[in-house]
């Protein structure tokens, strides 16, 4: 391939860039292999740039990647400590590198290097903000600047301390670092409170597995739940209570005048004290019999209002 004029004459890759790295077992025979890729000149860069900007060459975009892969696994080593594998964050980072690849101007004037460090960071942040947590943990632009600063920044605070051999042990941050936060990325003093909290808190389940041992673990679920709105809840509460107005007042209507009354004076009628209603002695004394007749007259008009309720529901 002749190369534009003024440029030093090079030595071109492989016919097949992906020939480059050959199938591999492990992340750190990988990460070997693409270390020993060779980078590419200015002039290459620009002429592989040129051919996929042009001529849609996909042989000239795997060149532009494999001799940038390096870079990402060089920045994907700087978010090790959100806990997620490295081989996750390098994948994430080498989709963010062939955006940029895909993106590239070569007549702006920059090299690669410079433009695909955005591209790769921010394909690891949106991967670290997914899965740091079961939740999201940042929405907002000022959420995402206050996640990726935030850990940094207690780190620094908390070496500032060691240094004046003043307590390294606080978690928090003090009401002064919160300012200071604040102040620096420009955030609300509350956001920084809110963040921290929420970087702090671990995952619960809401309704966590049985244990080994076979017992039921506890978990939000059981007082997270509201019963009340739940659509069988409502209809069983809404039926309770036609019963206990309509349903109460159709099964009286069903008794004689004497059962009727027995019934209201025992069990629908309250003191001004409080206590119930008539004893089976005053209704005897009130009709003029025994006590036990008092008692059948109530067993056999509770057994019509239950057929009557029934009959009602």
């Amino acid at each position: 391939m002749k190369l534009p004029s003024g440029t030093a004459t090079t030595t071109l890759a492989p016919a097949s860039p992906w020939a480059l790295v050959p199938p591999l077992g492990n992340l750190d025979a990988y990460i070997s292999a693409v270390n020993r890729l060779p980078l590419l000149t200015y002039e290459e860069e620009q002429t592989y740039a040129r051919q996929l900007r042009d001529h849609n060459d996909v042989d000239a975009a795997g060149r532009l990647v494999m001799s940038h892969l390096r870079l990402v696994v060089s920045i994907a080593r700087q978010y090790l400590g959100y806990g997620l594998p490295h081989g996750d964050l390098i994948q994430e980072g080498n989709v963010g590198l062939m955006k940029a690849v895909k993106r590239f101007d070569p007549d702006q004037g920059v090299r690669l290097v410079s433009y695909a460090m955005h591209w790769i960071k921010a394909e690891i942040h949106e991967y670290i903000l997914k899965n740091w947590r079961m939740v999201k943990v940042a929405t907002t632009k000022a959420q995402r600047k206050l996640f990726f600063n935030l850990r940094s920044m207690k780190q620094g605070f908390k070496a500032d301390a060691a240094a004046a051999d003043a307590d390294t042990h606080r978690d928090s941050l003090s009401d002064h670092e919160i300012d200071s936060v604040a102040a620096q990325l420009n955030v609300k003093r509350e956001e920084v409170i809110e963040m921290e909290t929420r970087m702090a808190g671990g995952d619960v389940l809401l309704d966590p597995a049985s244990s080994d041992d076979g017992e039921q673990a506890f978990g939000p679920i059981a007082y997270l739940a509201d019963a009340s709105h739940e659509p069988t809840a409502m209809i069983e509460s809404r039926q309770r209570d036609e019963l206990a107005t309509d349903g109460i007042a159709t099964a009286l209507a069903s008794l004689d005048e004497r059962s009727r009354c027995i019934v209201e004076e025992r069990w629908l009628k309250v003191n001004d004290d409080g206590s119930g209603g008539m004893t089976l002695h005053d209704l005897a004394a009130v009709y003029g019999v025994s006590a036990e007749r008092i008692r059948q007259i109530e067993v056999a008009a509770m057994k019509k209002m239950k057929t009557a309720l029934a009959e009602y529901a």
